[in-house]
């Protein structure tokens, strides 16, 4: 009964790799699947007649299979492993008695089973040492020089976090050092608090918490994606009031979320007077609320009795389409704020102008539109902003003694179409702008990718640092890139520090569009090598064949290449090698910790006859159907993924990696997170996972990040990126955390953690604080 069953069994197996393995053959793909399935067909022929030299042919396949195996990828045990899982436990089977037994050995002996036998025992010596070895990533350390004494910015006291990225350079750096590298494992939850503020069955799917607290004095601010704005208290975590501005929901809205609010402390009047120290509360029904910081109450001063209403000016405006995510920066007396327009909505767009207006009365002072980027001053009653016009929905940063703040830019609706864009949109496109303060005119811009067609906004919040050089002290800028590059930039001139290249992209669009000839690179840069068919990936033989097959499918010619009617592979992918989370910087190494993350994805444009009913297979955002309602196309998109739902590319996917900025090299790059909630079991297995959210570093040595899709907070050694800790949380926890200290004199590291709707961790409403005994 074994036997037949056995011949059954790789019978079929033969069927399925012979008829894939063709499929991969025609189109240009490995031989090696076809000859595996003619081999299994040959053996279980062989085994239908009994005969042992079943087993020697087999062994024969195992060390041939084992030794292509090997010469693809090397001794990497997570893209050995499906390579030969199946193939070694057909041959350990094979070794039994009761398939062993029934066959017949005319003048064989016993070769064939000990020829099996060998092949196994080689097979698995090949996969313990490959599972001991790390042949993956960069091993290696940062200096621990402490080359500037105080850091860059000592406006903020060391034991607060006034901003986004703790100070207006957005470096998410803390001096603190009460927690560091020796005492960091003892760390334990100090208190637990939940907001309330759960994702709902009729919530949009991006319906997530990003959001980092401030802490001033001994309170804490924060929002949650139904925009409560909440007031803590810092060492015990007490609820000392909290809002809500009813901002409804809407299935139009692309994402409902709040990445944090934005205080300020008004220098004209004391603490004691009515909002004289206020919260800025952006919602997503596109208001900015101004409240008392003690009270939470309404500022009634500011704007339109306390909201100021961010559709003003557009000549478009459907509800839903456009709202601020992310907290305005204050500076001057000046509340600069961008908006988020919904990614392959319309064309008809609201605009992606940048605003400034009067802190304490609401008043418009300047407006910058990138599709008519000369004209700041404010626009006049029944004048328009530019409609469709790039967009920042990202965290800004600035530096008061230059007089410049720094925007990240997106795109122009649709991401994938660029015919038709108009002068201003081609410059300012995916670009880093630095527009005066007091006037909002353009300083200078750095553009990261040139006629962009992949969603490559600039997601991430520059980071300003003063760079010790050769030359001197340099006042830098460092900005990640969802393609991987980092530009450090001198943030005066936007001049490169460390050097830009213009290098050949891919050629071939669409007839109505074209391509630039070429693309900036960046001399720092993740950006991962150029996929090849052996870099597909699987559980098994068998969807890694698939994966293979669906490689050869799409059109792919490395980063860059254009979007196509047969769908395209973009990599990195939309959510890119770094997005909002940025990335953190101690100013005194010099030193950057990020988390570069790798997941393709897959572009396919639709012929607007050709779109479905509205509602069929849309989701509107980074996976499904995007309409692109005013556009000869729609977009198909969404991560590359095979058969079983996973990606297809090999992992790992997600990295934690230091660079030493004043080199630009990179020190070390490992694996960081598990499967441990992407699979059914509960499996610790390092794979290294793609995550959103971003990292901070503290005085002490120790970088903190949560962000991976597996719901930890860890601990890092930043100078070699060793992992030091780790602490299991309640739900996912994309959101960059943050470290301060309490009323009690000790260090606080603090996450909120509730979940993200694209990647699909567990949802929740918890902020946790942590603390040595």
């Amino acid at each position: 009964m074994a036997i037949k069953i056995t011949i059954g069994l790789l019978f079929l197996l033969g069927i399925a790799l012979v008829g894939g393995g063709i499929w991969l053959v025609l189109l240009g793909g490995s031989l090696f699947y076809l000859i595996a399935g003619l081999v299994m067909l040959v053996v279980a022929g062989l085994l239908y007649r009994r005969r042992e030299m079943a087993l020697l042919l087999y062994a024969v396949f195992v060390i041939g299979a084992l030794a292509w195996a090997v010469w693809e990828v090397g001794f990497d045990w997570w893209q050995l492993a499906p390579r030969g899982g199946i193939i070694v436990l057909l041959g350990l089977w094979l070794l039994t008695p009761w398939v062993r037994r029934p066959l017949a050995s005319p003048g064989a002996g016993a070769m064939p089973t000990v020829a099996l036998g060998v092949a196994m025992l080689l097979a698995v010596a090949v996969a313990a040492y490959s599972m001991l070895s790390d042949t993956i990533g960069i091993k290696g350390q940062l200096p621990e020089e402490r080359v500037a004494e105080a850091g860059n910015d000592n406006s903020v006291p060391a034991g607060e976090w006034h901003q986004y990225g703790r100070t207006a350079l957005g470096q998410r750096y803390s001096p603190l050092d009460q927690i560091n590298v020796e005492n960091v494992g003892s760390l334990q939850v100090a208190w637990q608090y939940q907001t309330g503020d759960v994702k709902l069955p009729e919530d949009v799917g991006e319906t997530t918490y990003q959001v980092t607290p401030l802490k001033i004095d001994n309170t804490l601010y924060l929002c949650t994606p139904h925009n409560w704005a909440i007031a803590l208290d810092a060492t015990t975590g007490e609820e000392k009031w909290k809002f809500d501005p009813n901002a409804g929901l809407n299935p139009d809205r692309q994402h409902q979320t709040c990445r944090g609010v934005t205080y300020w402390d008004d220098p004209a009047t004391g603490p004691e007077t009515e909002c004289g120290r206020r919260v800025y509360l952006p919602t997503s029904d596109a208001r900015l609320i101004a409240l008392d910081a003690e009270t939470g109450e309404v500022c009634t001063s500011f704007a339109d009795n306390g909201e100021l209403h961010l559709e003003q000016g557009m000549r478009y405006n459907p509800a839903g389409y456009y709202y601020s995510t992310s907290p305005p920066v204050i500076t001057a007396g000046k509340i600069i704020i961008g908006g988020a327009v919904n990614d392959n909505y319309s064309t008809q767009s609201q605009s992606g102008v940048i605003r400034a207006f009067d802190v304490r009365t609401g008043e418009l002072l300047w407006n910058w539109d990138s599709g008519n980027p000369d004209k700041t001053e404010p626009i006049g009653e029944g004048e328009f902003y530019t409609t469709n016009s790039p967009n920042s929905w990202s965290i800004f940063s600035y530096d008061p003694d230059l007089g410049l703040v720094y925007i990240p830019l997106g795109n122009q609706v649709p991401d994938q179409l660029g015919m038709g864009r108009s002068e201003h949109v081609e410059r300012y496109s995916s670009s880093i702008v630095a527009l005066d303060i007091e006037t909002g005119q353009v300083r200078w811009v750095m553009q990261t990718v040139h006629h962009d067609l992949w969603d490559m906004d600039v997601p991430a919040q520059p980071v300003l640092v003063d760079l010790t050089l050769d030359e001197g002290t340099v006042p830098a800028l460092v900005g990640p890139t969802k393609q991987g590059d980092i530009y450090v930039l001198d943030r005066r001139t936007g001049d490169p520090i460390i050097p830009v290249r213009e290098v050949p992209a891919p050629t071939g669009a669409i007839p109505e569009d074209f391509t630039a000839p070429t693309q900036p690179v960046s001399d720092l840069s993740f950006e991962p090598p150029a996929m090849r068919e052996q870099d597909m990936w699987g559980l098994t033989l068998f969807d890694q064949l698939a994966c293979r097959i669906q490689f050869h499918r799409y059109r792919y010619e490395g980063r860059y290449t254009p979007p196509s009617l047969e769908g395209t592979i973009v990599y990195p992918g939309n959510f890119g090698t770094f997005n909002w989370g940025s990335v953190a910087v101690d100013p005194e190494r010099q030193i950057m910790f990020g988390m570069p993350t790798y997941l393709a994805f897959t572009s396919t444009l639709v012929p607007r006859d050709q779109i479905p009913p509205k509602g069929e297979d849309e989701k509107a955002s980074e996976q499904g159907l995007n309409r692109n309602e005013g556009a000869p196309y729609g977009v198909f998109m969404g991560p590359f993924l095979g058969p079983l739902g996973i990606p297809c590319q090999a992992p790992p996917w997600g990295y934690v990696s230091g660079v030493d900025l004043r080199t630009g090299e990179i020190a070390y790059k490992h694996r960081n997170g598990t499967v441990y909630d992407m699979t059914p079991l509960p499996l610790p297995f390092k794979l290294g996972v793609p995550g959103i959210g971003g990292p901070i570093i503290t005085r002490g040595g120790v970088a903190f990040l949560a962000a991976a899709v597996d719901n930890y907070l860890r601990a890092y050694n930043v100078t070699n990126g060793e992992q030091l800790w780790q602490a299991r949380l309640p739900a996912g926890g994309q959101a960059t955390p943050m470290s301060y200290t309490g009323e009690d004199g000790k260090q606080y590291v603090l996450i909120v953690a509730g979940g993200h709707g694209s990647i699909g961790t567990k949802a929740g409403d918890y902020v946790i604080a942590y603390t040595l005994p």
